[in-house]
């Protein structure tokens, strides 16, 4: 077979990083991105603790419901963001701009996880708080969005999707607890 003299720009060199046996420096982490995280990985002794000021009239063991029981016990959109991982748009949750005292109730199983008097208005259209309640809500690393790792924040006993915490947030903590309106039930303090 004759060569036709033309060669490809790649031709010699190996075109994808991937196929490497050693780590490329076009995969590493961009510096803006390593920063220390502080996060609770779940199955760490803090998130695995037993959730405070559990329910106990409706105790239920709520990981073991298949996806049709959640199905039929939420809206489509409380299911999409609960137990699909999804996000509702920005400034259309029931709970973005609410003032109303009372304690933010996991949409699923009932649990207290936020106080009213912990909310603040970040500007970013969904409800944020600085402190959930005890040790209700638990975190860990999702590496969902490549490049962006951020810290995903679910419900400690049935294990809801509720949304994310960033360590922008005002004082006294510093983080910023970011929650779709979806997962929530506020209970209006009397």
């Amino acid at each position: 077979m004759a060569t036709t003299g033309f060669a490809p720009p790649f031709a010699g060199k190996l075109v994808s990083p991937l196929l490497r046996s050693k780590p490329s420096p076009l995969l590493s982490i961009p510096r803006s991105f390593r920063k220390p995280l502080s996060l609770r990985v779940m199955g760490s002794a803090s998130s695995s603790q037993r959730p405070e000021k559990l329910q106990e009239a409706g105790k239920s063991d709520f990981t073991s419901l298949s996806e049709d029981e959640w199905k039929s016990r939420l809206t489509e959109e409380q299911y999409k963001v609960t137990r699909q991982k999804g996000t509702e748009r920005a400034f259309t949750g029931q709970y973005w701009n609410t003032k109303t005292t009372g304690t933010y109730h996991c949409i699923c199983c009932d649990t207290p996880l936020f106080e009213s008097t912990t909310k603040f208005d970040s500007g970013t259209g969904w409800p944020s708080y600085y402190e959930p309640i005890g040790n209700n809500v638990k975190s860990k690393l999702d590496m969902s969005i490549i490049f962006m790792p951020r810290t995903e924040v679910l419900c400690a006993v049935c294990d809801a999707h509720l949304g994310h915490v960033f360590d922008d947030g005002p004082p006294p903590t510093g983080k910023r607890y970011c929650i779709n309106s979806a997962s929530l039930k506020l209970i209006p303090k009397e």
